[in-house]
């Protein structure tokens, strides 16, 4: 028994010492002096690998460090230099003792350009089980230089970020070089993160408040807590890191689009999983609203003016450009202290109000005032706009402008907004106030009251006809003589809280001044609704006015669905709406004008399909997808386009994709994922099998649609007309015959087809066969079809015979459903210039 108890504690002292090893504060790989092209370098834990690698779409040889997969790459050495066409790099120590990357002639394209280096003989590189590449002394083991002094865009647990430094993105996915984003530290006094775009700043984190950056929504007191700020006295800086044990590998990378990403190594998918990003909506953008403007995501429009504040310039305002904010309504009491008694002074002293959970503006001036004194100080100081006190920083007081507030739901601290005693609500007077009103009323007073009673009667009276007109006339939605047929189709109850006030009403002259009486030479196309002409306003805008035709089987209804949905949405892979016009019986849409035209007009004409190549075709279909992923899952309201076509993507000056026509779409309340339909609208060719035959439409008909458009796309013809004749197939029949063939270049448009794109080309339509399945339920949503254009490793299901195999089973359904008259051919488009 004494011996097995021996035996067990050898065991037990064993383990102990392995597990010392194991969890010792710094664990390095082997040293050397030397690593060529060919070859790499791994931790010890095997979570790090240093080596040379060509980025996605790039010919370009780099040295860098990447994590778990060579797709993500988190420290790039000679990001700017990189080796041409060239894998006989070598990573070395030069004589001088300096790590450097050599080309094929030797020469030097990176440097660590120490002055106090070691000998060549007496160091080495290894790579740490952090993720850094650490050059030190052989014989002492003290470290000379290494990757987290210097990183890139990428911010790694237990590395020391200090306010001196700054991570910044790649220009591209493509290109590791120093692209137009960066982050630093700031505000010292009041640390927070800040995210620039160039020199402008582009995000901010909010204060510190020693647990968490308050200007962040998603961040609570047990959100990440191995976050740790330090001021180091000696340096003048502030340093910044953060552990991730409790979590799992954690690592933030700041994108080229200038996104903080939060990603998460996933051990059971084994692949990272993006879990956070700090922007969600236009409102983190830093002072989108203007000074004196608040910001939410949740409002229509997001931007308003704080109370007592009011908009610098109404018609920029209208037209939803708010970078010049708000300007006070009346003057602070102390502004005006000159022309007032001093009595009026101590009854009418500016006061402040209260604003909760808000994200607080941006240049806090710190102090160690208790919260009774903060307010105190404020007043005392005329040019104090307004103050705060959060636990854990102390007072905070802004002068001046107030730049980048944002409003949040829960989260955030109380800011209290300096304003001028004529502006405060009679709730926040209390007794003075009720004080003040008995003392003034008077027979006069009642006399305005009653006299201004009479005067809205009369309104009343003069005004009942003409508003009940307006509303017989443009809000009529629920007198449609057939009820049963269309209550299904409307927008979930918003049409009848439909508010055109919210959007820019143009009057009629100006849209005929500026469409030169809508000439034919203006004339962009002909959809379904109508005709769309190019305008150029007075200011010398451009836009696209869609015009209803008096032809059309189309009208109020779908007019105002799209200026109710697309009223409320806001992305970048969406088309903008600016206004509309119902003066003299017309219904005129106003949009962004988009300089190239419809993708229609590229993939499918032979003349102008060498414009798109294969990587702007990519972009395309990945634009289009996150446009689709915001209308299904991020936005405020999940939206079903219905109608999602080549015609209906626009594309703006730069060939970035903007999803248009909402006319046809229908939005879900919370708890709908799917519905039914009598009326069946879209348009031959994109529809799913069960919205055609059964009415029965989900975010899954989009899949669908989106399918047959990526297949578009890279074969470069028209489902709708596609026809092979001697098997009758359509085109999703002739992929899928191609595709189980393993014939796969002749489907892919032989202008953009480049045999170092194989892959992804591959991947493209192997996940558009996905999308086009004959069941709903064997569709990916569109954040999976997100993460497989974007993830090489991810392991994409088989896919399965797609619907519509063959011409004649679809004109059969056409037919079937032409006959029951429930089928609608919807041509719906901006800028579509085929016939149908």
């Amino acid at each position: 028994m004494s011996l097995i108890k021996f035996k067990n504690l050898i065991s037990l002292f064993n383990f102990i010492t392995l597990l010392l090893l194991c969890c010792s504060s710094f664990t390095t790989s082997s040293s050397q002096q030397s690593m060529k092209d060919n070859e790499t370098l791994s931790s010890n834990s095997g979570n790090f690998t240093l080596g040379f690698f060509t980025p996605q779409n790039s010919t370009n040889r780099y040295v860098g460090i990447w994590c778990k997969t060579q797709d993500f790459v988190i420290w790039v050495a000679n990001r700017n230099q990189p080796l041409i066409n060239d894998s006989s790099g070598v990573l070395t120590i030069s004589n001088d003792g300096n790590l450097v990357v050599l080309n094929g002639q030797k020469d030097v394209t990176w440097s660590s350009s120490l002055t106090n280096a070691t000998s060549k003989t007496n160091s080495s590189f290894t790579l740490s089980d952090y993720g850094s590449l650490v050059l030190s002394e052989t014989t002492t083991g003290n470290t000379i230089w290494e990757s987290f002094q210097q990183p890139s865009n990428a911010l790694l647990p237990s590395m020391e970020f200090t306010s001196n430094m700054k991570l910044t993105s790649w220009k591209t996915p493509s290109d590791p070089s120093t692209g137009s984003f960066s982050l630093s530290i700031e505000r010292l006094k009041v640390p927070e993160v800040f995210i620039w775009n160039r020199t402008r700043p582009y995000w901010r984190s909010g204060p510190w408040n020693g647990q968490i950056f308050i200007g962040v929504q998603d961040m609570k007191m047990l959100y990440l807590n191995g976050f740790h700020f330090e001021k180091d006295i000696n340096r003048g800086t502030v340093d910044l890191n953060f552990r991730a044990d409790d979590y799992g590998l954690v690592i933030y990378a700041l994108n080229p689009q200038g996104q903080m990403h939060e990603n998460s190594w996933s051990i059971e998918k084994e692949q990272w999983i993006d879990t956070w990003t700090n922007r969600r909506s236009d409102c983190d953008v830093y002072g989108f609203c203007g000074p004196f403007g608040i910001c939410n995501s949740e409002g229509s429009p997001i931007c308003s003016c704080l109370e007592g504040f009011e908009q610098r310039n109404q018609q920029e305002w209208n037209q939803k450009n708010w970078t010049n904010g708000c300007v006070r309504k009346e003057l602070l009491q102390c502004e005006n202290a000159k022309n007032q008694s001093k009595s009026s002074q101590r009854n009418e002293a500016d006061s402040f109000l209260k604003l909760s959970n808000v994200k607080v503006p941006d240049f806090a001036e710190l102090s160690s005032n208790e919260q009774d004194e903060c307010k105190n100080q404020c007043l005392m100081n005329c040019s104090c706009t307004a103050y705060s006190y959060a636990t854990d920083i102390g007072c905070m007081s802004w002068n001046g402008n107030l730049t980048d507030i944002q409003q949040f739901q829960t989260g955030g601290t109380d800011l209290y907004i300096r304003v001028p005693y004529v502006e405060l609500d009679i709730s926040d007077k209390g007794h003075k106030g009720t004080i003040t009103i008995a003392v003034s009323f008077s027979i006069v007073s009642i006399g305005i009251i009653v006299i201004v009673i009479v005067a809205y009667f009369i309104w009343i009276k003069d005004s009942k006809s003409e508003r009940k007109k307006k509303l017989h006339t443009i809000f009529r939605f629920h007198k449609i003589e057939k009820p049963e047929e269309h209550t299904s189709d409307n927008v979930n109850g918003e049409l009848s809280q439909a508010k055109l006030q919210e959007l820019l009403l143009f009057n009629f002259e100006k849209l005929a001044t500026a469409t030169n009486n809508f000439h034919s030479s203006n004339k962009l196309g002909q959809g379904g609704f109508g005709p769309v002409y190019k305008g150029i306003l007075q200011d010398g805008k451009e836009i696209a006015v869609k015009r209803l035709s008096i032809s059309s089987g189309q009208g109020l209804k779908e007019f105002m669905n799209e200026v109710v949905v697309i009223s409320k949405l806001q992305h970048r892979n969406l088309v903008r709406l600016l206004g509309c016009c119902t003066e003299r019986n017309e219904k005129m849409l106003m949009y962004e004008f988009m300089p190239n035209g419809s993708l229609d007009a590229y993939i499918f004409d032979s003349s102008r399909n060498k414009l798109l190549d294969w990587e702007k075709r990519f972009s395309i279909i990945e634009g289009i997808a996150r446009g689709l992923v915001y209308l299904h899952r991020d936005s405020r309201l999940k939206i079903i386009h219905r109608d999602l076509k080549a015609s209906n993507i626009l594309l703006d000056e730069e060939m970035n994709p903007k999803i248009s026509d909402f006319g046809m779409a229908r939005i879900f309340g919370v708890s709908e994922d799917h519905a039914n339909t009598q009326r069946i609208v879209g348009t031959y060719g994109y529809m799913a099998p069960e919205y055609a035959m059964q009415g029965v439409f989900s975010d899954k008909s989009d899949v669908f649609s989106f399918g047959v458009l990526l297949i578009e796309i890279v074969c470069g013809r028209r489902n709708s007309s596609f026809y092979e004749h001697e098997n009758s197939l359509t085109l999703l029949g002739f992929a899928w015959t191609q595709w189980r063939e393993g014939n796969i270049v002749c489907l892919i448009e032989p202008e953009i087809y480049d045999h170092n794109h194989h892959k992804e080309i591959l991947r493209c339509i192997h996940i558009g066969l996905l999308c086009v399945q004959e069941s709903a339920i064997d569709r990916p949503t569109m954040a999976t079809v997100i993460s497989m254009l974007n993830s090489e490793i991810m392991e994409i299901p088989p896919a399965r015979q797609p619907a519509f195999l063959l011409m004649q089973n679809m004109m059969n359904t056409v037919c079937s459903e032409e006959r029951n008259e429930v089928y609608s051919n919807n041509a719906v488009s901006i800028t579509d210039l085929h016939g149908r």
